[in-house]
């Protein structure tokens, strides 16, 4: 029997692992996945995470030790990511876009115990990459199922469920129940301006609460069939993706690679009802010539933000595509992956301008960075949050952690925002130097840092700019050294070898000098200027 409540009202448990056979219980033999025409059932999706997690004893995974997933979007990650925290492991997904020396220093730093990949991702064969790398804490690595056969020998994810038959029953009944909600569930690892990633901490009970809310906000129900596009690795295809279908009892659509003719045949095919994304999501939608090919009648439900949405294209989504309801959002790792969100009665103009207002049981002020105290409604702060969905922390970086979170309990998150009088946070700015390509953030210095590695490059600088669809791209200004005659296509080429794609600066400009003030800084605001000129001239 489905439940028709709102999970909002719903007594819901607060660990994953009694989420899962909650899930059994209320929506038993309803599909919670759909992957390849096939459908797993929420039954049997729990007794999959069961399984897992029994494998995962077998494998001397227990209590706080640190579980990698590297992988595209599949059943067998949700799997995976729930058997690894049903017996108490903190589970660290990778960015499926990451070099091999990004990953192993993520591996690295996290202390992961036992990796699960796949043959092939975006830079090559994920082991191949990590063989160079000296990876003392990890003991175990796993393939999930793919077609193509690896040159590093691991364990296959058949063996590896295999190898729960090991597993003393009464052992992972009795792990599974001595997971705590305050226990941490997952390390999401978000670049600093430094360059260095940090690992965010976020508990069980933080993950369930949050988007618990953020389901009942945007109206997520048990009939809605979920393509998630979004990345598993991100907290919008991780925690607004699955773990929120879960809650709600959805149906789990899960892409592994965006193509925009899969996406439209997909919609069509399983009536897909609930499609989040970043705007550029919808902008390659609404451009596609084969779009009126398809049946799109099913979408009901729209979630964007990370960038800037265009109020045209609010509308276009519920006129053009069809969408019953559109809303925006904002959030951050630190803060468990959203702080605000507008409603679905909600205006097109105050959806597409606005990030909405702060989730239930959050305190959201735009505060004077020095003193923290609250600024006038109207007036430009640094955004400040307190309330249950702040992290736990940076993980063995406790110097961070206490600059990013102040004595009373307020984050600071490094935006610039104006809130109005009806508590709506409109995003202006950012302290951090951070742009957003694709819903991805790149940090500017750890770009620099890889740039500063190219042979006849004196200085540099990088700044995001707008581009469609992507939101923002990278343009980096460079001076060359005396005497060098180094190319665009040779700072692009090594960016490529040592940086995620959506890193790599789409631009790279040539300069005399940089702009720099008294102090040696560069002034990246004149850099914006420079930018702009220069992209009116490529018109």
């Amino acid at each position: 029997m489905l439940l028709e409540s709102s999970p909002q009202n719903i007594n819901m448990p607060l660990t994953l692992p009694r989420l899962f056979g909650w899930a059994a219980q209320q929506f038993d033999t309803k599909a919670a996945i759909r992957e390849a025409g096939s459908d797993i059932s929420y039954r049997e999706l729990n007794d999959l995470r069961c399984r897992a997690g029994r494998a995962f004893l077998a494998m001397g995974v227990g209590r706080g030790d640190r579980v990698a997933i590297w992988a595209l979007n599949s059943a067998q990650w949700i799997v995976a990511a729930a058997g690894a925290q049903s017996v108490g492991a903190i589970l660290v997904p990778l960015n499926t876009r990451l070099q091999g020396s990004e990953a192993a220093d993520i591996l690295r730093r996290a202390g992961v115990k036992l990796l699960l990949t796949v043959t092939e991702l975006e830079k090559g064969e994920p082991l191949a990459m990590l063989a160079e790398h000296a990876l003392p804490d990890l003991q175990h690595q796993i393939l999930l199922p793919s077609a193509v056969t690896g040159s590093v020998e691991a364990m296959s994810w058949d063996a590896f469920l295999a190898s729960a038959a090991q597993a003393d029953d009464a052992k992972f009944i009795a792990a599974e129940r001595a997971v705590n909600p305050f226990d941490s569930a997952d390390m999401l690892f978000t670049s600093g301006t430094t360059g260095k990633a940090k690992g965010v901490l976020c508990s069980h009970e933080q993950n369930i609460r949050v988007f618990q809310s953020w389901s009942a906000t945007v109206g997520l129900r048990s009939d809605d069939n979920y393509l998630i596009v979004n990345p598993f690795f991100h907290s919008f295809g991780y925690k607004a993706g699955w773990l929120a279908a879960i809650i709600s009892g959805a149906t789990i659509l899960p892409m592994a690679k965006f193509d925009k003719r899969s996406v439209l045949e997909t919609i069509q095919r399983d009536k897909v009802t609930m499609l989040p994304g970043a705007p550029s999501l919808y902008e390659m939608l609404l451009n596609a010539p084969e779009r009126s090919d398809y049946d799109l009648s099913s979408l009901r439900l729209g979630v964007t933000g990370a960038a800037s949405v265009p109020v045209q294209l609010v509308r276009d989504m519920r006129d053009i595509l069809g969408f019953e309801t559109v809303v925006t959002a904002y959030g951050l790792t630190e803060s468990t992956g959203v702080v605000s969100i507008c409603r679905p009665e909600d205006e097109p103009e105050t959806i597409a301008t606005t990030s909405g207002r702060a989730i239930e049981g959050v305190e959201l002020i735009c505060a004077a960075p020095n003193t923290g105290e609250e600024v006038p409604r109207g007036c430009e702060g640094e955004v400040w949050l307190r309330g249950y969905n702040v992290m736990q922390g940076y993980f063995d970086m406790p110097e961070a952690t206490a600059d990013a979170i102040t004595a009373e309990g307020w984050l600071k998150t490094g935006d610039i925002g104006v809130m109005d009088e009806r508590g709506y946070l409109r995003i202006t700015d950012r302290l951090k130097d951070m742009y957003i390509m694709n819903g991805e953030n790149v940090y500017p210095a750890e770009v620099e840092k890889v740039l500063y590695g190219v042979a006849g490059i004196a200085q540099v600088a990088v700044i995001g700019v707008p581009k469609a669809p992507q939101g923002e791209v990278g343009m980096a200004f460079v001076v060359k050294k005396a005497g060098s005659d180094i190319s665009a296509q040779a700072v692009s080429e090594h960016c490529s070898q040592h940086l995620a794609r959506y890193k790599c600066p789409f631009y790279v400009e040539f300069v005399d000098i940089l702009p720099m003030n008294a102090s040696g800084k560069v002034l990246k605001t004149e850099l914006k200027i420079l930018a702009a000129t220069l992209l009116s001239s490529k018109k």
